[in-house]
């Protein structure tokens, strides 16, 4: 992995998630999403809904330099949403009115009874309560649901709290937060390549494999062996990230050529994989 990847951590905060009750499916979505833009995401926890362990999480994200901290989960309208306020307390930032995040909200829930979804329309404490921010945080958009997305810097670090429910933070990921993710992550891109070793036996290829590992530090090189059997080959992924295509081509292209040669040297052929 190039180290020139924007860093990213993922915070999925909610009891639901530690109890079984529901399944963090957004962790494994956002993950794919960010490698695709070209990121390194280099951690990834699930936390309760409590305020040390949503700011004890978040301060190593930014102890630790990433570039980008997506929470999600723990903006709704409820007590034991507060995830927005647990950032506040751990930034020593106040929670305040956001206007614009106000305005949001009285839109969409005024949308949503016109439409007969709602029996009203009109704002009540718990919904004003989703436009409570830390102070100096920004709302994004929630093109599908009620609860605007908080964006806010923290040193050099962004930090974007999102809604939970997957279709709203899938469409505020892909759609209100285009232009944050194009300032950071420009043009970078990732790809992976997949080739089939027709070897039975991953133990006889580990020192060739590991000497192609070794000559090509920007590329993570992994061989995946499920079981023993006669028709049994061994799928070799190699991926990495680049400021554009051409570099990421020439870099994988150059990787998958000296593991063909290495493996040659075992008697062993590499083929494209087909899916």
């Amino acid at each position: 992995m190039t180290h020139a990847a924007v860093s990213c951590e993922i915070i999925a905060v909610g009891n639901e998630l530690l109890i079984g009750d529901a399944q963090d499916t957004n962790t494994y979505w956002l993950i794919g999403q960010l490698t695709g833009l070209g990121g390194f995401v280099r951690r990834c926890v699930i936390v309760r809904d409590e305020f040390p362990a949503i700011a004890g999480a978040l301060h190593a994200g930014i102890d630790a330099g990433s570039r980008l901290i997506l929470l999600s989960g723990g903006l709704g309208p409820t007590g034991d949403d507060l995830t927005l306020a647990a950032v506040a307390a751990a930034l020593g930032r106040p929670l305040v009115e956001h206007a614009e995040a106000l305005s949001m909200l009285t839109k969409r829930y005024a949308e949503l009874a016109a439409r007969g979804w709602l029996p009203s329309g009109a704002m009540n404490d718990a919904r004003r309560k989703m436009a409570l921010f830390p102070e100096g945080a920004e709302p994004i958009y929630n093109p599908v649901g009620g609860a605007p997305a908080a964006m806010l810097e923290v040193g050099s670090s962004t930090v974007v709290c999102l809604p939970g429910v997957p279709a709203e933070l899938k469409g505020i990921f892909t759609e209100s937060m285009a232009p944050l993710l194009n300032r950071l992550f420009g043009s970078a891109t990732y790809a992976m390549h997949t080739v089939i070793v027709n070897c039975q036996d991953e133990s006889l290829m580990a020192s060739e494999l590991q000497g192609v590992v070794d000559r090509h530090p920007r590329v993570y090189i992994k061989s995946r062996a499920r079981r023993f059997g006669p028709e049994i080959a061994i799928r070799v992924s190699l991926s990495t990230t680049g400021p554009d295509g051409g570099v990421v081509d020439s870099v994988l292209g150059a990787a998958e050529r000296d593991l063909a040669e290495a493996m040659a040297r075992l008697g062993l052929t590499c083929t494209p994989a087909a899916d």
